[in-house]
């Protein structure tokens, strides 16, 4: 009875976590399923079945919301996890400088989304923008960056590895400073050079803080919407539109439904995609 008692308890910690997850992620992923089978506004709704759904996939800019938005996602985790791992090795050295640049890495994570989106959108501008006048100095005429419909993604994903690489370099440098000492010089006596170090050390013993930039950059690529929106809007056409630009067109047009049917198939995607990724850097984590 004794043990029993103590088990419950011990339960009781568990409740206000419990209750603050039901609240603010259970219970509104329920509504979200049930309004997203809804015809529904702030005061009335209708229950229409799957037919959001079927709207939603039928839209005719979804097949290059979905390529776009695999795209991003790829590139953007992609130069996140090169430059993130580069700059975690460098910034694991022993330098006199090394706090002051770890802080002007990192620097660009803490700023609002919004405000880097609008200063990159004058700075890109085609005449005006810094980043072309400066080429122009140098002789080069620079292209038309958000203008331009084969360049304006790759343009929005390059702002989005700037803001988002110190994030990805701080957990490198966090894994590579966890590997013991007596690898490094293990390596030494046995006449190792800094690429020996980098590929038989670094790179391995860092693998857990490689999947989880992975992960989290994988995701964050996927779901990723107010660059975006800041930028270009989704434009010019539909070159840079992804799923969660055309669920907020949606909801901008007042149907409510449709947007929240649009979130619903996103978090499918994710899942479908972000899971089976999981598992699989974690099963290379566990044959190392």
């Amino acid at each position: 009875m004794n043990k029993l008692t103590n088990r419950t308890y011990t339960y009781y910690f568990l409740l206000p976590a419990g209750i603050v997850y039901f609240i603010f992620f259970l219970l509104p992923t329920i509504m979200s399923l049930f309004f997203s089978m809804t015809w529904w506004t702030l005061t009335d709704w209708k229950f229409i079945g799957l037919e959001n759904f079927k709207t939603f996939l039928s839209e005719p800019s979804l097949n290059i919301g979905f390529k776009n938005t695999l795209i991003y996602a790829v590139v953007t985790s992609g130069l996140k996890v090169i430059l993130g791992l580069l700059l975690g090795v460098f910034l694991s050295s022993k330098l006199k400088t090394i706090g002051f640049i770890r802080s002007m890495i990192f620097f660009p994570t803490l700023l609002s989304t919004i405000a880097v989106g609008i200063a990159f959108t004058m700075m890109m501008h085609p005449s005006d923008g810094i980043i072309n006048i400066v080429l122009e100095g140098m002789g080069i005429v620079g292209p038309d960056w958000l203008g331009d419909t084969k360049i304006a993604l790759l343009s929005v994903a390059l702002v989005d590895v700037w803001k988002g690489v110190g994030m990805a370099t701080v957990i490198f440098i966090a894994g590579i400073m966890s590997i013991p000492e007596d690898y490094y010089e293990a390596l030494m006596i046995d006449g190792g050079n800094a690429w020996h170090k980098f590929k038989s050390i670094i790179l391995p013993l860092s693998r857990p803080a490689m999947n989880t930039v992975i992960i989290l950059s994988f995701i964050g690529g996927l779901r990723s919407f107010d660059l975006i929106w800041a930028m270009t809007k989704g434009g010019p056409g539909f070159s840079t539109d992804l799923i969660a630009s055309i669920i907020y067109k949606q909801y901008q047009a007042g149907f409510y439904g449709l947007s929240t049917a649009g979130n619903v198939i996103l978090f499918v995607l994710v899942s479908a995609l972000a899971f089976p990724l999981y598992a699989y850097l974690n099963k290379k984590e566990v044959d190392l």
